[in-house]
């Protein structure tokens, strides 16, 4: 069981691991994970309860548990549970499911 299973995100935010591109090595030269951009493909661990809205009523996510995403380059909160990195986002930083 996944320590990121104890982790229940709160109204509109998704819980998502990004999903790591496989390093490819051309003509010999290895770029360091510093130099790299962030993965913008993800998959949804948990999702939070809805967006409140004025009236009471709460939205329902679009993004289900497991689902693929593509997500916002600059969006979210990089927090680590256990060994592992996860973000924290709002719907809003979900741009597309991959199907």
């Amino acid at each position: 069981m996944s320590q990121a299973t104890n982790v229940r995100p709160l109204g509109e935010r998704i819980l998502v691991k990004r999903i790591e591109e496989k390093e490819q090595v051309k003509g010999g030269i290895i770029i360091p994970d510093s130099a790299k951009e962030k993965p913008q493909e993800a998959e949804v661990i948990a999702v939070g309860t809805g967006k409140t809205l004025e009236n009471g009523d709460k939205t329902s996510f679009e993004v289900a548990v497991g689902d693929k995403i593509l997500i916002s380059k600059y969006g979210g909160t990089d927090i680590k549970i256990g060994d592992t990195d996860y973000l924290i986002l709002r719907e809003d930083d979900v741009l597309a499911i991959l199907k």
